[in-house]
């Protein structure tokens, strides 16, 4: 069994509607795909059917790959997440110590559920990882492929 993976019921949620897409629609295009291909004789030398079954191979490796995220997924509760330090799922609020003023707000996720654009950083990823387990008031310093980062926590809660 792999590890468990933690998500919110959104994101629970969303996965299971990507497998449902992949499952219904995606698999019967593709196999429709396979079919015109195949009707068009020696398969030995057709580059579109070889395309297709490829294509298929991916599609059923992605479709396995979620339905094991799936069965692996534990869902967790918001209202029971703990703000005394930063847990999955709780919210930081961090200033840079190396820009003036600047605040900076992440949520932690799991890596399915990982959106920067959005603020929420895994807690597989650099600063997920450094960030972990780390109080307010606390100064923490993180290795990135860029160099370090300095912040100090604000705050911690739950959105």
């Amino acid at each position: 069994m792999s590890d468990r993976i933690y998500l919110t019921r959104d994101g629970y949620n969303r996965l299971k509607e990507e497998l449902h897409l992949l499952t219904t629609e995606t698999r019967k295009e593709v196999l429709e795909k396979i079919a015109e291909a195949r009707s068009h004789g020696d398969l030995s030398e057709n580059a579109e059917y070889d395309a297709a079954r490829e294509e298929q191979s991916q599609l059923e490796a992605k479709i396995s790959d979620l339905e094991n995220k799936l069965a692996s997924a534990t869902i967790l509760d918001p209202k029971q997440i703990k703000t005394d330090k930063v847990y999955i799922l709780t919210s930081v609020k961090l200033r840079n110590l190396q820009v003036d003023d600047e605040i900076i707000e992440y949520t932690l996720v799991s890596s399915e559920e990982a959106d920067m654009d959005l603020g929420k950083i895994s807690v597989r990823s650099p600063v997920g990882r450094s960030l972990i387990g780390k109080t307010v008031g606390e100064k923490v310093k993180i290795s990135v492929p860029k160099g370090e980062l300095h912040y100090e926590i604000l705050d911690i809660f739950v959105k």
